[in-house]
């Protein structure tokens, strides 16, 4: 302790609110005005200083003091804070697929029934199954852009660090971008496969409520970019090839965002990315949404698992703005074509990655070696190209983008199979179709007297007429009553499949039937029947006249062919020797001819 001597003097004309108490000095009840004015003497003492330690949580970073050396993904994943979740997260049914949930019930039901009697029920359980699996095929075979918007959104989906800690030998978490703090919707690492090193860049959504609200729900700020920019620098310096996930709703769009610089990061790592040096392939296992993911996503490779999605608008802001409704999401998801199938023929889309029946959520494990499996193929191809072809590639990727290059003349076999735009043909009324017939009605009476020629020419066109006016009807009909999108998922298969495979494929021909029954079950109620109808057998009567036209042409043709031939001298004579043989043969008629 120290003492502290001074003038009683020095208290005069002090109020207590002049005092300075002071416990981290050993001052208390000093005067500030004293405090200028006394001569501080400090007589050493022994001083004893006792603490009491507050219980802190354990920390097991970087690793355990005893790492097993066979423990998964390595000694490093222990750096990440990425844990196994405690608990089993909850399955979520969506709405697509709630037909399977009766088949689910069927078969616990029936293995419940078997532990509680003991019966052997081994066939009809494998028979459930059997046709579970079916059904679900059946259903992922045929869902739609929205119903893949959802499965990109499933809360169970597998994350980005699932992956990684799934396909890597080994993983190190690196943190920061040196200029504020440590997103966490932004997780870059190095980590191995097969023994190649790589630059690991991802959007990182959570697994549970508690996991979405530390992430951000994988929308990143400013520093997230910055960070991977940061690492991204490094991995070109140390000649790393880069791999990046895609799965974020976007970039964070709130104020403090838009302050920091949003826009500027987005934009720098765009055109940072241009210029790397070494491979970068880019994967989009969920949801890409706008510059969010374009500002990790400038690749040489982008690949896309198959139930992802990647889009400058989801479905329902382009739905709110065009249609000026959220409910209009579903016909706004298909006119954007953000599925993989539709970026692959845009050539925005370098590959797909296939999931298991059900999506990836399904088989976590399989999807992520897909993933490494597609990231060996890519980098084997990249790693052989020299680093200026290496930005040559990027470049022209994304000069390409749709299909189209500028200054670039169209490949003639892609403006063979390139889709010829529709063009909107003005449908006749009925009254006008009646004229047309009446007309042609007339011709057809003064060509009897004439040449056929005019006449043929005349029909042709017209039933090539009413075939493109039923066409159309069909369409709209087809449209009305909602089944517009099965016949064009129908016309896919038909294409996918060899004209001789077709004939002996039952299943594809049992669809075609069963399209084509209800079909016509139902078009007596669509709007457009009556048009429709009257213009079948306005074809139907047309095409009848056409054929007796023409037959009555050959009649012609053949009759006068005949009299050219009967006409000659040679057959006119053996015709006569003929006669006259019949006559002195003594026959009465054409039977009794030897």
């Amino acid at each position: 302790m120290a003492s502290i001597s001074y003038s009683p003097a020095a208290f005069d004309e002090t109020s207590a609110s002049d005092f300075l108490r002071s416990s981290s000095s050993g001052v208390t009840g000093i005067p500030l005005k004293t405090l200028g004015k006394v001569r501080f003497v400090v007589k050493r003492r022994d001083v004893i200083v006792a603490a009491k330690m507050r219980k802190m949580k354990k920390h097991e970073y970087p690793w355990p003091a005893d790492p097993h050396p066979n423990v998964k993904g390595g000694v490093l994943t222990h750096l990440s804070h990425f844990k196994p979740l405690k608990e089993k997260q909850k399955p979520v049914t969506l709405d697509f697929e709630k037909p399977l949930v009766d088949l689910e019930k069927k078969i616990v039901d029936v293995r419940k029934m078997a532990n509680e009697t003991g019966l052997d029920f081994s066939d009809q359980i494998i028979s459930l199954e059997n046709k579970y699996q079916q059904a679900l095929k059946e259903l992922y075979l045929h869902i739609t852009p929205i119903q893949r918007v959802n499965i990109a959104r499933h809360p169970n989906r597998p994350t980005f660090l699932d992956h990684v800690f799934n396909m890597t030998d080994k993983f190190v978490e690196l943190h920061g971008d040196r200029a504020g703090y440590d997103d966490p919707a932004i997780v870059t690492g190095i980590g191995t496969i097969d023994g190649r090193r790589y630059m690991f860049i991802g959007q990182q959504k959570g697994r549970n409520t508690k996991e979405n609200i530390q992430r951000n729900f994988g929308m990143p700020t400013p520093h997230g970019y910055r960070k991977a920019l940061r690492m991204m620098y490094y991995a070109d310096h140390h000649g790393f090839p880069i791999v990046t996930f895609i799965d974020t709703p976007g970039a964070y769009a709130d104020l403090k965002s838009e302050e920091l610089g949003q826009g500027e990061a987005i934009a720098h790592n765009l055109r940072t990315m241009f210029g790397l040096k070494v491979p970068i392939v880019s994967i989009v296992i969920g949801e890409g949404g706008s510059g969010g993911a374009l500002a990790v996503g400038c690749a040489n490779k982008l690949l896309m698992l198959e139930n992802a999605v990647f889009y400058v608008a989801s479905p329902e802001a382009c739905a709110a703005i065009l249609w000026k409704s959220a409910k209009a999401s579903p016909k706004a998801a298909e006119k954007l074509r953000i599925t993989a199938p539709e970026l692959c023929k845009l050539q925005i889309c370098d590959g797909i990655i296939p999931e298991p029946p059900g999506g990836a959520h399904a088989g976590a494990t399989w999807t992520s070696q897909q993933i490494k499996a597609a990231i060996n193929e890519t980098m084997d191809e990249l790693t052989t190209i020299d680093t200026e072809e290496l930005l040559k590639h990027r470049m022209h990727k994304f000069r390409k983008l749709g299909g189209f290059q500028e200054r670039v003349p169209i490949d003639p076999k892609k403006e063979v199979n390139m889709k010829k735009k529709e063009q909107t043909v003005p449908r006749s009324s009925k009254a006008e179709l009646e004229g047309e017939i009446e007309k042609l009605k007339q011709q057809i009476l003064k060509a009897k007297e004439s040449s056929t020629k005019p006449l043929e020419v005349a029909l042709k066109n017209m039933i090539e007429k009413l075939k493109e006016e039923a066409y159309h009807e069909y369409s709209e009909a087809i449209r009305a009553m909602g089944l517009k999108d099965r016949l064009e998922m129908l016309r896919e298969e038909v294409s996918k499949v060899n004209s001789k495979d077709r004939l002996m494929n039952p299943v594809l021909m049992d669809k075609i039937e069963k399209l084509k029954h209800e079909l016509n079950q139902s078009l007596s109620a669509a709007p457009n029947y009556t048009i429709l109808k009257y213009k079948l057998d306005m074809l139907k009567e047309v095409s009848t006249a056409k054929s007796l036209s023409k037959a009555a042409t050959m009649k012609q043709e053949v009759n006068k062919k005949f009299s050219e031939i009967m006409g000659r001298h040679e057959i006119k004579d053996k015709l006569e020797a003929l006669e006259a043989e019949v006559q002195s043969s003594g026959s009465s008629s054409f039977i009794d001819l030897d």
